[in-house]
């Protein structure tokens, strides 16, 4: 069984911090890439980030980058989304998802714009960023 639950979220004021925390069990974390994604109210569900099995590579959605970084750590099959510098617009439910690597020319990549290459997904935690 692959699950993953996400963690972290919560209210905070413009321009604060949060860490959302990605805890995965059931199978190995380092044969998987995994993906943040989020939805905020009456939108649909954008990619923010993603990140490689073994951290060969990292993307992220233009509106967060230089604020939000990913990151992993296999061993305690844990992956991390810091979030700063926050805006109102960073509000919705946040998910964290499992997938494979994506290998053009042999180099491993990852994808936040196929939501269907990810196959386990977990529950979401919310983030309000107001005032």
């Amino acid at each position: 069984q692959l699950h993953l639950v996400e963690s972290g979220g919560g209210l905070v004021q413009p321009g604060g911090s949060l860490r959302l925390s990605c805890a995965t069990t059931g199978f190995s974390l380092e044969t998987f890439a995994i993906g943040w994604f989020r939805q905020a109210p009456g939108k649909e569900r954008e990619g923010v980030s993603c990140i490689t099995s073994r951290s060969e590579f990292t993307k992220y959605v233009n509106s967060v980058k230089g604020r939000f970084t990913i990151s992993r750590d296999n061993a305690k099959n844990m992956v991390y989304l810091q979030m700063n510098s926050l805006k109102p617009d960073d509000t919705g439910v946040y998910y964290c998802a499992a997938g494979p690597d994506y290998v053009p020319n042999d180099r491993s990549t990852c994808v936040t714009d196929r939501e269907g290459l990810y196959g386990a997904w977990g529950q979401g935690t919310q983030v309000t960023v107001s005032s």
